[in-house]
């Protein structure tokens, strides 16, 4: 296991770059499918890592307090060729043991991890309802995986978001395992 901090790639009021990818449901989902929310928040995520093994509670209490505001949506980037436990037969597995109730999709080609730049797993990046970049970085201040949050820094910032007020520190690095990336 690699441990990395999330960098920045995208710069606070960029863009969400688009994608077109399919979900655990089986279909394909572009990101103008979220058109009608205040809000987007991408996660990438994977099923092994630990890191993201923590905070599973943490993202499906975020669907339930915000899904009728904030689209959620998690975004598995790694190559399942060397890590066949983040193959998308289990990443279906996953999202129904765990209730995922947020669209949990597959970045086969790696491409959008890429646009985007995660590195690790979890990194977030949370949009307005203009798919500007607004946030990047932890879901709350548990930084390992047996730690406890005492920090909700997500929910802050989307209740922040959600309020029209400015969320101050716009980059607050994740710590997780690396993306898995495909040997050229």
């Amino acid at each position: 296991m690699v441990l990395l901090e999330s960098q920045i790639k995208l710069k606070t009021g960029d863009n969400a770059p688009n994608f077109q990818l399919l979900g655990v449901d089986n279909k394909k989902h572009a990101l103008n499918d979220y058109n009608n929310f205040q809000g987007i928040l991408i996660i990438f995520m994977c099923n092994h890592c630990p890191y993201v093994k923590s905070k599973i509670e943490t993202l499906n209490e975020l669907y339930e307090k915000f899904s009728n505001k904030i689209a959620i949506i998690g975004i598995n980037s790694n190559d399942s060729k060397d890590y066949p436990e983040d193959s998308f037969e289990n990443m279906k597995k996953m999202a129904k043991e765990n209730e995922f109730k947020f669209d949990y999709l597959l970045d086969e080609t790696q491409e959008i991890a890429k646009k985007y730049g995660a590195i690790c797993t979890p990194d977030s990046f949370l949009f307005n309802s203009k798919k500007q970049l607004v946030f990047h970085g932890k879901i709350d201040n548990a930084m390992k995986p047996d730690d406890v949050s005492t920090e909700k820094t997500m929910i802050q910032n989307i209740q922040k978001l959600l309020i029209g007020e400015k969320i101050e520190k716009d980059f607050d690095p994740s710590i997780g395992c690396s993306i898995k990336w495909q040997e050229n």
